[in-house]
């Protein structure tokens, strides 16, 4: 199984709504890309203060390599880049083998 996680810094002028908006559409796109076992996405609530600016999380569990490199080209994922880039001020991804 491979884990691929997103850390997210928004804009600043990006909406909650639209932040909600985002989120459900990664949790839709389990049902449109096969190979996806698990989409989680969230809002940090940790007290360290320790998330260097990155304010929000995805993390998507694929069921094995070959499902998560179909993914990243596949249609449906170019489509929710399209709405999701434009509001980034940053992002780290990182995949690894569970």
């Amino acid at each position: 199984m491979i884990r691929h996680i997103l850390f997210i810094r928004f804009n600043e002028d990006v909406l909650e709504k639209d932040i909600a908006s985002i989120f459900m559409m990664f949790r839709g796109i389990k049902s449109k890309i096969s190979g996806i076992n698990s989409v989680e996405c969230g809002k940090n609530n940790s007290p360290e203060d320790l998330n260097k600016g990155y304010t929000h999380c995805v993390i998507m569990d694929f069921v094995d390599e070959s499902a998560r490199n179909a993914y990243l080209p596949h249609p449906d994922h170019k489509a929710l880049k399209t709405h999701f880039v434009p509001m980034l001020k940053d992002i780290i991804v990182l995949d690894y083998e569970v």
